[in-house]
């Protein structure tokens, strides 16, 4: 392990040591995993996993993060987080993922009090400030502590760390919620999340790893990376995807010639 990182690793572990108690946000993606697994190993018995359930949290990642700490003695705990009962979460205003952490974190909070813990942790790590995250906000006001970004590691020294402690998910794809798929200003319903979670899905199944499936009103645009385009391009894969999303209540099914990126949705916000 490069100096750099062993020294940053460090500095996590004692962070998190100093806690003396905590519960991790976890999601089953790369950043909370891996501050879970420093956080069980400084912290043992008195660490709990919190895995919140929704209607934008998809079924394969909630399994994923239920098995992860099952296979590691983790005591997990999964509390409901319903966000479309949140006042003006549906509208999907540009602060959408403010009103939503703060309403989990709030509950997180409350769970901790009746177990005596002490400190709340999540996952968001240094290159999250440069991205637009409102949800950072509600995080910094209800106290929640920010480890990673705490201990100076970029996305790239998560991936490294994860990788170095054989966390098989060192190298998964990154993930949102499903209410990022659509337009700020767009209603948010049940149905057409689980319609993007199916559309989704299929695409994995298809063989596509990195992906994100945008709505906006019939129009269902496919981001993927390179390697997703070069699997599109096959025309029995392409006529298949075309099928299947129109099932599912796509009439028009497009391909972003710029691919897959973080935060494609807020170019419409005024800068």
């Amino acid at each position: 392990m490069e100096q750099h990182l062993a020294k940053r690793s460090d500095r996590l572990a004692t962070i998190l040591k100093g806690y003396g108690t905590l519960a991790v946000a976890f999601s089953g993606g790369v950043d909370s995993t891996l501050l879970l697994d420093v956080a069980h190993e400084a912290l043992g018995p008195a660490c709990l996993a919190v895995t919140a359930r929704s209607a934008s949290f998809p079924e394969r990642e909630r399994a994923a993060a239920a098995a992860f700490c099952r296979e590691r003695g983790i005591e997990q705990i999964e509390i409901e987080s319903e966000e479309l009962d949140i006042e003006g979460f549906s509208h999907n205003p540009p602060n959408r993922c403010y009103l939503c952490k703060k309403e989990l974190f709030s509950k997180m909070l409350a769970l901790a009090h009746t177990r005596g813990i002490a400190t709340i942790a999540e996952g968001s790590n240094l290159d999250d400030e440069d991205d637009y995250r409102p949800g950072l906000v509600a995080i910094t006001e209800l106290g929640i502590k920010s480890p990673l970004r705490e201990a100076g590691l970029t996305k790239a020294d998560v991936r490294a760390l994860a990788q170095a402690r054989a966390l098989a998910v060192w190298d998964k794809p990154s993930f949102a919620c499903l209410a990022s798929r659509l337009p700020y200003g767009a209603q948010i319903d049940r149905d057409v999340l689980a319609r993007i979670d199916q559309a989704e899905t299929f695409l994995l199944e298809t063989g596509l790893r990195q992906v994100r499936v945008r709505v906006h009103g019939d129009i269902a645009r496919i981001e993927t990376d390179a390697e997703g385009m070069d699997r599109l391009a096959e025309p029995q894969v392409r006529a298949a995807v075309v099928e299947r999303l129109q099932t599912l209540g796509f009439p028009y099914v497009t391909l972003d010639l710029r691919g897959y990126r973080t935060g494609s949705m807020s170019l419409t916000l005024p800068r």
